[in-house]
């Protein structure tokens, strides 16, 4: 897919609506841009909340270990 934007004088651009629908990309959503060292730039979008998180690591029967017995 390829799809062309404009940089405004005030380095700003548009992420063509085909590209932000196929991401679901939404208004306030936060984008991290990477330059690789051929001059190739990797976006990622960063669009989870730390609230979606919750429970990510949980497991079935697993007892909760208190914060004091933590390694750090």
């Amino acid at each position: 897919m390829s799809n062309d934007a404009t940089l405004t004088s005030k380095g700003q651009t548009t992420i063509p609506k085909e590209i932000r629908d196929r991401l679901d990309i939404k208004a306030g959503d936060r984008l991290t841009f990477t330059l690789m060292p051929d001059a190739t730039v990797v976006m990622r979008v960063k669009s989870r909340r730390i609230a979606e998180l919750a429970g990510v690591l949980h497991k079935k029967d697993r007892k909760p270990i208190p914060v004091e017995h933590l390694s750090r």
